[in-house]
């Protein structure tokens, strides 16, 4: 197949949360794509050639270097991981809400905004929702998560009436040894200590990293491409598959369930948000776009992401 990234034509493109987990793979992506990456940067002495200053919560920003760019990612967000404490989700909201409403303010008041802003989402909008397949036309669900999310995606609002075509991808779980879901589980996994959580009859729509930094860099340049889309691979499965996958690629035994009032006590509400959340996510919009993934299938992506790590542990 031809690669839709060899014809994009090199921009700057601004991404903020590029120290993430999925921002340090977009970048690394975006510049062998030939594009010129500017990482947006919370602390001023971190400046450097490729950078910008921002301060969502201080409302500050460097504007005439933002100006250079003729395209913005935005990743920035606390992560949703740990115990949800009040304060723990008044960060989760803000960074997420507050922050993408400051950025899009200040690329909406530029003389010349920019071309494409690429936000992430998350699938976690359309709440607990069992085994009902959801799209994007669907609709959002209940909980703190779905309220975040809502609002996050309601918070490009200022940027609505520029020139500027958005994209918003509501994110899976993002599989890759280097960090996310799947580097939690691999040590007790590896150790025979994995199991189903819960009752494990729950779905979890997953993506891998390298699906989810091509789809960002092809959303850049395709033209056609706007409003929100799933960004998980066309196959879920439940969570007793994907232990079961999981342990069948390690050579494990998947024998330690844990049990759901485990999860809660441990977890609280984050447990009942994420974990124990059943999302049966297909990728509708970027299918018909034309968008194909590379990783569609669970058994063969993990085989793929875990052969190196693999070889480093026999």
């Amino acid at each position: 197949a031809d690669d839709p990234e060899a014809e994009l034509i090199p921009m700057r493109v601004a991404v903020t949360g590029s120290s993430g987990f999925i921002g340090q793979a977009l970048c690394e992506r975006l510049r062998q794509a030939g594009h010129t990456v500017i990482r947006m940067v919370r602390s001023p002495s971190a400046q450097a050639e490729d950078t910008c200053y921002w301060n969502p919560e201080l409302r500050e920003i460097d504007e005439p270097r933002l100006a250079e760019a003729e395209a913005v990612v935005q990743l920035a967000g606390e992560s949703v991981d740990g115990r949800w404490t009040l304060e723990k989700q008044r960060r989760i909201r803000e960074s997420r809400v507050a922050g993408t409403r400051f950025l899009c303010e200040r690329l909406a008041a530029q003389p010349t905004p920019p071309k494409a802003l690429v936000c992430a989402s998350a699938i976690g909008l359309y709440g607990n929702r069992g085994s009902e397949e959801l799209t994007e036309p669907s609709g959002s669900g209940n909980g703190f998560l779905a309220e975040v999310v809502r609002d996050w995606e309601a918070a490009v609002e200022p940027l609505r009436n520029a020139e500027t075509r958005i994209v918003q991808f509501r994110l899976g779980v993002v599989l890759d040894p280097s960090g996310g879901a799947l580097a939690k589980m691999l040590l007790p996994f590896r150790m025979g200590l994995g199991g189903k959580l819960g009752s494990g009859a729950q779905f979890w729509s997953w993506v891998s990293l390298r699906d989810v930094t091509r789809a960002f860099t092809q959303a850049l340049g395709s033209e056609s491409w706007s409003g929100a889309c799933n960004l998980t691979a066309p196959n879920p499965v439940t969570n007793l598959e994907f232990t079961r996958t999981l342990g069948r690629v390690l050579h494990r035994p998947t024998m330690f369930p844990v049990p759901e009032f485990a999860l809660k006590l441990l977890f609280g509400e984050m447990a009942e948000g994420t974990i124990l959340a059943s999302l049966r996510v297909l990728p509708e919009r970027l299918q018909t776009s034309g968008f194909t993934f590379e990783d569609s299938k669970l058994e063969p992506t993990l085989r793929a992401l875990l052969r190196n790590s693999a070889n480093h542990a026999a």
